[in-house]
Formats: C-alpha cells, structure tokens, sequence
C-alpha cells in the first residue's frame, strides 16, 4: 500500500505543474488583451444565449449568477434548469453596484448584451475593481473601427477562449467539433442546391422592422443554410430598415424570431395583414421560418438554426436528412 500511496503522490506531483503552468493566460477580447492569473471562480454571465456557453462548458459551478433573463425572451427551459439555485442579479441590464456585491472576478457579457457604449458597465468601469470583462465576440462590431461580416469563427472562438480562461479546453474543442460537424454536414447538403432563396429576417417593429444585417449572426447563419439575407448590404448587427426595402428586395422566405412580447404567430399575422406586404413573394407563398432568440443570437444553438433554416430553405435536399 505504501509503494502505492508514494507512485500516487510523485504523479499528483506530475501533473498539478502542468495545469498550474497555462497562467498567467492572456486572451483577445474585441481590441483588448485580458490576462488571469487563474481561472475565474465567480463569473457572472449576462443573457440566455452566453450563459448557454458556460453550461455546455461544464462550468455551472463557476456561476455566481446571471442577468438579462427579461420576461421578453422565451426561456430555454435547460437553461433555467440548470441555473437553479444561482441568483438573479437583474431582469435586464446589471448595476455597477450589482455585480461588485455579487463578488465576481469575471463578466461574462457584450456590447448590447449587458453592456452599453458610455453605460456605466463597461471593461473600463469594472476595471478599477479587478474585474475582468470577456466580451462577446460578435457583439465587438459595436466598438471596433474595422467591422466586418458575422460568422460562426466568433462562437468558435469564444467557446476556445472560454475554455482557455477556465482550464477546459478538452470540453471547449469537443463542443466546437460537435457544432463545426454539424453545420459542416448543412453546408455539404445545400451545395447541391440551384439557388439560394432571398431571406428577410423579422425580430419585431410595426412602423419600421427591427432586422439583422451583415453584423449579426442571422447573416452567418443564413449563408451557411443556403439562403440570401436581403438586409447583407446594411453594415449593422441589429437594426431597424424600412418597410419600402423589404417590399423593394421581395424576400421569398421571412424568418421570424421568436422573442418580445408578442408570439411568433402574431408576429406573422401582423406580416400577413400589412398592405404594403401583399406583393412579397413570401407572403403570397406564405413562407416562414421560426427562430428562437437562442438560435438567432451567438450560442450553442447556431447548429440547430442552419439546420432548421437549410430545411426551410431547401426541403426537397433535405427529406429524409438532418434527423
């Protein structure tokens, strides 16, 4: 037993360096550096679709609570499940008072996912209370001078960079295998297709549509699926356009997001009942798609969104595929 108990001891001696040995880690965050000197104890994490990441991660235990779960966003009931028990620091945005009480070394959030420009929650107000901030990635567009195009690389990385600040990166590679898998196979099935239909994507707004364009990740989405997103022209992630160049471009499919306070049937009501829209061809056909705000938004659900859109887009390549 002894001989046993000290080959135990020389190989705890072994391997506790080797862990000890990835920090200090510094990580790119939009255009920062964010160095930790160990993996974060006490995260608080802002939004469904982000605190999606750090439970896929394995990393529920690291979670000090979470905020952003308004009663306009349907609620992965996963999610809830699995944050039962962490506190609810707020319904939306948290104070700067609300996170320094909640006793965080880390902030899990984005630019408009927690966070505003000039807000009073910020990497630079968090800063002078040893807090650091990961910000989402393709939230970044709204800070950064160079913009460019969404794409499912920004969940990729964020889910290696989560798994390098936690020490997880095994789990991380193996959920980013799982999701590129996935869409690899969507990818491989829609390039039989003859065409890549015109694609409207509605969040909300009656007197002006509230949509995605290249910025957001519905553009990624959408391409990979096979589709044209009519709105790639408009250099923003989440905004509002105007109804003349919805009817202008004639989308063939509109897919509708699944959030605010309205169903996603009443939004389509409101579509199919909207005068100026009788002549869009996806009206006439009455051709929509459903999204979850999950799906639409960064988060482990993008595969199941280019899956759900390629069929959507393309049914006749996909009978029978995807199941």
């Amino acid at each position: 037993m002894t001989k046993y108990f000290l080959a135990g001891l020389l190989l705890a001696s072994i391997v506790l360096p080797a862990q000890a040995s990835d920090y200090p880690l510094t990580v790119r965050s939009c255009d920062r550096e964010v160095t930790f000197d160990r993996a974060p104890r006490h995260v608080a994490v802002h939004d469904t679709s982000l605190a999606s990441m750090l439970l896929k991660l394995g990393l529920r235990d690291r979670i000090a609570g979470y905020s952003g779960f308004d009663d306009s966003k349907p609620r992965e009931r996963w999610v809830l499940d699995s944050l039962a028990g962490v506190p609810q620091l707020a319904k939306r945005y948290p104070s700067l008072e609300t996170l320094l009480d909640a006793d965080i070394d880390l902030f899990f959030a984005g630019w408009n996912y927690g966070m505003h420009v000039g807000g009073a929650v910020t990497p630079a107000t968090l800063q002078p209370f040893g807090i650091p901030v990961y910000e989402l990635t393709e939230s970044c567009s709204h800070v950064q001078k160079q913009r460019r195009p969404a794409s499912l690389d920004d969940l990729y990385r964020d889910l290696r960079a989560l798994g390098a600040i936690f020490s997880v990166k095994p789990t991380a590679d193996a959920l980013v295998s799982d999701i590129k898998g996935r869409v690899q196979k969507v990818q491989a099935t829609v390039k039989r297709a003859n065409d890549r239909p015109r694609v409207f994507l509605y969040d909300s707004g009656e007197d002006r549509p509230f949509t995605s364009g290249r910025l957001g990740m519905p553009q990624a989405l959408i391409d990979i699926a096979g589709g044209h997103n009519i709105m790639d022209d408009v250099a923003a992630s989440w905004t509002q356009v105007n109804w003349e160049s919805v009817v202008e471009r004639d989308p063939q499919i509109i897919a509708i997001v699944d959030y605010g306070p309205l169903t996603w049937q009443q939004k389509r009501d409101f579509l199919l009942q909207q005068p100026a829209l009788q002549d869009v061809q996806a009206i006439r056909d009455q051709r929509f798609v459903v999204l979850t705000y999950m799906e639409a938004t960064p988060s482990v659900a993008n595969a199941l969104a280019t899956e759900k859109l390629a069929k959507a887009f393309h049914p006749t390549l996909f009978e029978g595929a995807l199941r």
